[in-house]
């Protein structure tokens, strides 16, 4: 919960259509107060202190950390112009999206904290309830009653998410998706173990809330998030990291022109995006400057 809180932002950013990045961002708070909403039914109070701190937070992001994820889209067109996109640049790549995380995270934890200190038993109870039925609705979606069709459907999952970046896959592509995914072996089910294994935690530390070490356990959760979530999933993610970034590798050298084309000009739209998106203020927009 915590983690999907905190990185919702480059969620939207990366994952959303060119067209509508602008949009998604400036009304990301909104779907962020949606989100932890469904899992707790929060008070009028709670909802107007997280909607004021997912503002701040935004406008922090907007201004320091949008430049940093421009310079390296910028790169990353660069690099596939000039052919340079061997399995050393593509590991580049992957860490450097994974260095834009932990300062988020980071700066979300005061809010986060303060959402969580202030909740009742009740809503601990609903939070719990709410976890234990996305958590059944997840292994009921993405654990198929044989394995294979696990396999099938990570694969089909990975190459949805690839297209978004490359468009549509040749059938080399979609072999190497479906090798790789085979080659995963269990690694939905110890995803989803991870994700039980965490939510525990944090339902262990809500427990005690009252107490002065409290925030600091929230934090180690946030900072910690792969340790608790156990040692199959430390383990799957130390193999499914290099992994990803071979496939990666493999499905740039198996592409056509028009995928090199597609990633270029996906990559110019985001970075265009957001140079020109304005930092603006709450007030600011609500007059509809």
């Amino acid at each position: 919960m915590l983690r999907t809180l905190s990185i919702a932002l480059i969620g939207l950013l990366v994952l959303a259509g060119c067209s509508s990045t602008k949009l998604a961002y400036r009304y990301a708070d909104w779907g962020i107060v949606w989100w932890v909403d469904d899992y707790i039914p929060m008070t009028s109070k709670q909802e107007s202190r997280l909607e004021q701190d997912i503002r701040d937070l935004r406008q922090w992001h907007c201004s320091t950390e949008l430049p940093r994820y421009s310079q390296w889209l910028t790169r990353l067109r660069s690099d596939v112009r000039g052919g340079d996109l061997d399995e050393s640049a593509v590991a580049w790549h992957q860490e450097k999206l994974f260095s834009f995380f932990p300062p988020l995270m980071d700066r979300a934890k005061p809010a986060v904290m303060r959402l969580l200190a202030s909740l009742s038993d009740e809503q601990v109870r609903q939070l719990s309830a709410n976890m234990e039925d996305s958590q059944k609705d997840m292994e009921e979606e993405f654990l198929a009653d044989d394995p294979e069709q696990t396999r099938d459907a990570r694969a089909k999952r990975t190459s949805e998410r690839v297209e978004r970046w490359l468009g549509p896959l040749n059938e080399r592509q979609r072999k190497t998706i479906s090798t790789w995914s085979e080659a995963r072996g269990e690694q939905t089910q110890i995803w989803l173990e991870g994700r039980r294994n965490w939510q525990q935690a944090l339902l262990d530390a809500l427990e005690e809330r009252d107490s002065d070490s409290f925030a600091d356990r929230i934090s180690y959760l946030i900072d910690n998030n792969e340790a608790v979530r156990g040692k199959r999933y430390q383990q799957m993610m130390s193999e499914s990291r290099p992994a990803m970034a071979q496939l990666m590798t493999e499905l740039l050298q198996q592409a056509d022109q028009r995928h090199l084309d597609h990633l270029v000009e996906r990559a110019a739209e985001l970075a265009g995006d957001f140079d020109t998106l304005a930092c603006v203020s709450e007030d600011t927009e609500s007059t509809g400057s």
